[in-house]
């Protein structure tokens, strides 16, 4: 009898139940439901809101974090899912898997967030879900836009004043506090005819701006408050400060007479000087002989002066005839102190533009001007002979000592000038754009920063892209000119959201 082998056994088969609701088969759990009949009757989710505000301030563009933080946040950022995840109520009943956003339009106030939970249901039995959860952006001005929108609300005040007729010094120093963000904490900035009026939340903020404005012009300053409440139980008292900054009256190209202590303290200069610069500290030259000093801001308010002639009265000359004088001939001028290497002394003979052809009587005089001047050019001086000139330094000098003519700079032609220039400076408030961009003391500040390259390495400026060169074969340009590069200017950023919702 043959032996039949007996089959041999299988691996053993999962056991499986019925659900209790619906009857499909499953693999026993706590629940003995399917995933389905599960979901439709637990909501691991029903504890947690599927739409909640978020706040944004359109001022600063901020969102508040509670309880009482705003944050800078961009969109689709992690800063940003962590803001919408702190905010959501109920996640420490479930397990957090994931999160991530779902997008939508930049403009809709809207910020979509989906999650996946993990919960425990019935005894052990873990259920995912995945669901989305829709934040409104709501607006809402936070409290320190609301301060700086409130009406007096400043807390410290900085008033910057000239006392000048010339405002080319302010000019100045308004590039400047553009290129350092020197106004940045500002609640606001107000023009006024003599200067600027810059509001700040806190004192510390208004005494870093005065600072910044003695290291780069030589300025003095006062300050005082004013109590406007006052707590008897805390003993917390309420101030409001204010700071005047008093700029020097004198800008570039003012003709100066210093009092004869200072003459004596800066090597036995001239009294009679020039103005050729004006940063943290008054740049002064004579002349006559091209002997240059410096003055700080002690010194100069320890014996202020005033400018016995400004820009705006500069005459028209001719230069008929010029002869430069040699380095040996200036040892016989008296002084002590530093001479110019960028200059170059000259005596030179002029006629009055205006008297051209009509009174051909040349007027002598010295001049540091001579490495740019040649028979023919147009100079523009001060006329000392027939002015009328009320200041008491110049009352004491003796008439032997006083030229006739005191030669500046040399004259461009300005149409030619305004029409080659193609770029531009920003102003701090748009009020001051529209006010100062025509006046002369404005132009006149132009002309310097094409003329003087030390000057112009301070100083942001901008290419103009309205502006064109019309290109003619037959146009003869004058290239003694000067002009600023196209490598010294910057480009100016303009923000422009359709080609940005282009992109």
């Amino acid at each position: 009898m043959e032996y039949i082998p007996t089959p041999q056994s299988s691996e053993p088969t999962a056991n499986k139940i019925l659900c209790c609701d619906c009857g499909t088969p499953i693999a026993p759990n706590p629940s003995n439901m399917c995933v389905m009949c599960l979901r439709t009757r637990v909501d691991i989710t029903e504890g947690i809101p599927k739409q909640i505000v978020l706040q944004f301030c359109k001022g600063c563009e901020r969102y508040f974090n509670p309880p009482s933080e705003w944050v800078h946040c961009v969109l689709e950022s992690k800063e940003l899912l962590t803001l919408c995840l702190k905010k959501l109520k109920g996640l420490g009943k479930v397990k957090l898997v994931d999160a991530g956003f779902v997008w939508t339009e930049p403009h809709s106030k809207r910020i979509k967030v989906k999650l996946t939970v993990h919960g425990e249901v019935f005894g052990g039995a873990v259920l995912e879900q995945v669901f989305v959860v829709d934040y409104v952006v709501s607006h809402h001005m936070c409290d320190d836009c609301h301060r700086s929108e409130a009406q007096y609300f400043w807390r410290a005040l900085v008033q910057v004043r000239q006392k000048g007729e010339n405002k080319k010094t302010f000019f100045y120093l308004e590039q400047m506090i553009l290129k350092h963000k020197a106004h940045s904490d500002t609640l606001g900035i107000k023009p006024i005819h003599d200067g600027l009026d810059f509001f700040y939340a806190t004192e510390a903020h208004a005494r870093k701006m005065v600072d910044f404005l003695s290291a780069v012009l030589p300025c003095k300053s006062s300050h005082s408050k004013k109590l406007i409440s006052h707590d008897i139980h805390s003993n917390l008292y309420n101030y409001k400060f204010t700071y005047s900054v008093e700029i020097l009256p004198v800008s570039k190209d003012s003709l100066v007479c210093l009092p004869k202590k200072l003459t004596q303290q800066l090597g036995g200069i001239s009294p009679l000087c020039l103005v050729y610069r004006v940063t943290n500290s008054l740049h002064l030259i004579d002349p006559s002989r091209a002997q240059i000093a410096e003055i700080n801001s002690t010194v100069y308010w320890r014996n202020p002066f005033n400018p016995i002639c400004n820009p705006k009265q500069l005459v028209e000359y001719v230069v008929m005839d010029i002869e430069p004088i040699m380095d040996k001939d200036r040892r016989t001028f008296p002084g002590q102190g530093a001479i110019s290497n960028k200059h170059v002394l000259a005596d030179i003979w002029v006629v009055r533009a205006s008297e051209l052809g009509v009174n051909d009587n040349t007027i002598h005089t010295r001049t540091h001007l001579g490495h740019i001047l040649k028979p023919g050019d147009y100079v523009l001086g001060y006329n000392l002979e027939d002015s009328n000139i009320n200041d008491a330094n110049f009352d004491k000098l003796e008439r032997n000592n006083i030229p006739d003519v005191v030669l500046v700079k040399k004259y461009y032609d300005k149409s030619e000038r305004k029409k080659r220039r193609m770029w531009k400076l920003k102003h701090l408030t748009e009020e001051a754009n529209g006010l100062i961009t025509d006046t002369r003391d404005y132009n006149e500040f132009l002309d310097d920063l094409e003329e003087d390259p030390d000057l112009r390495q301070n100083i942001n400026i901008f290419k103009d892209n309205s502006k064109q060169i019309p290109v003619d074969s037959t146009d003869e340009t004058d290239e003694t000119i000067p002009r600023i590069t196209l490598a010294e200017m910057l480009d100016d950023l303009v923000i422009d959201d359709v080609e940005m919702a282009d992109e």
